[in-house]
Parts: structure tokens; sequence; C-alpha cells
């Protein structure tokens, strides 16, 4: 199914459709501020395990990240944040970021193996936002974009569509995707560290 929506007034009704096949452990492409992502329910194993063995890796040893809707989210899945990173995450979210953080035992344990973290993201796009607060979890992410791929593949939805309908439930046409992903800062140690430089840029 492809689903129209429009980033500055996202139709209620076909939120609350898109809620739904998530509860039932539904896969979908969605837009993000950077990036096409594919995602579902994180509370929902088996739907988890189905994005991971599109993308040919084991969940444990994945590094998919989770999009919030808020900050509230942040404290559900992680340990005690410092009150200097949550100052700079704060700053710079909703925005183009992926926050590494230390997980808490909220995290769902098929996520984590011998992972202490979890990656956090809440995008400055509200479509996939609304979805997340209506579902009233987190969703996976995972990029849909390949590098070997024809870009327009990754970045036009109707294209998009073409090439996904049979994998997942739901692609959610929200305008053109960028090229570019979200930048990636690991907060899990001591120094706060940019372990890859994306569309993001961070502001101290």
């Amino acid at each position: 199914m492809l689903v129209r929506l429009y980033n500055e007034n996202p139709n209620p009704r076909d939120i609350r459709n898109i809620v739904d096949i998530l509860r039932q452990g539904g896969v979908i492409i969605y837009p993000t501020d950077t990036v096409y992502g594919m995602g579902c329910d994180i509370t929902n194993q088996k739907a988890v395990e189905k994005v991971a063995r599109f993308k040919g890796i084991k969940v444990e040893k994945s590094n998919f990240s989770f999009i919030c809707s808020d900050f509230s989210h942040l404290s559900d899945f992680t340990r005690p944040i410092p009150s200097h990173i949550f100052k700079l995450i704060k700053k710079n979210l909703p925005g183009a970021f992926t926050f590494i953080l230390e997980a808490n035992n909220n995290v769902p344990k098929y996520f984590k193996g011998k992972k202490k973290t979890v990656g956090i993201r809440i995008p400055d796009n509200n479509i996939i936002r609304l979805i997340v607060e209506e579902l009233g979890n987190p969703i996976m992410s995972t990029s849909i974009y390949d590098e070997d791929e024809i870009i327009e593949y990754t970045t036009d939805p109707e294209l998009i569509y073409e090439k996904y309908q049979d994998v997942v439930d739901v692609v959610i046409d929200g305008g053109y995707g960028e090229l570019v992903p979200s930048t990636i800062v690991d907060c899990s140690g001591d120094n706060v560290e940019i372990t890859r430089e994306g569309k993001g840029v961070l502001e101290y």
C-alpha cells in the first residue's frame, strides 16, 4: 500500500491506519529528515526479525536505531544521561542525528546481544513522529539507502514502492527523500565522538 502524507499536516486517519498495521506486526517504509527508513514496532519480535532477514543480518548484531517522538522516550530506554550530554541532545534534536547512548533493561533483549548501547533518533519530520506518538513506543529504524543502487530507488517514494511493495506493508510517500544519512554521535563513553559524518552539524 502506498500512502501519501504531507509533513505539514498529515491526515490523522491515515496515521491511525498505519499505526494499526504496525500493531499487527506490519513493516513500513517512511520519510525522515534524511533518507527513507524501513521499520516496525520495536516490541514486535517477529516484525523486527523480518526486517533483519531482509537486511541479511542478525538482530542482535544489527545497528538498528529507535525512532522516538520526543525526549520522554529517552529515559524509557537509556540509563541516566549526564546533564551535559542531555543538554547536547536537547540542543540538536529533533534533527538529523542518531545518538548512541547506554541502554537500560527496557530495550527488548533480542536487540541487545552483547551490546550495551542503543541508537536514538528524533527526526525533524512530523509524519514519523506522529506515527510514533500514536503507537506509544519507538519504531525500529534502518535505512533503505544502498550506495550500490540507483539513486532514484532510495529517494523517489513511487520507485521505492515499486521496489519494496512485496516486502513491506506500507510505503509512506512524504515527498522526495535525501541521500545523506544522519550524523551518528556516540555518547556512551567518556567523550562525545562523531562516528559517522552525515547531514546533521552538531551544535555544542
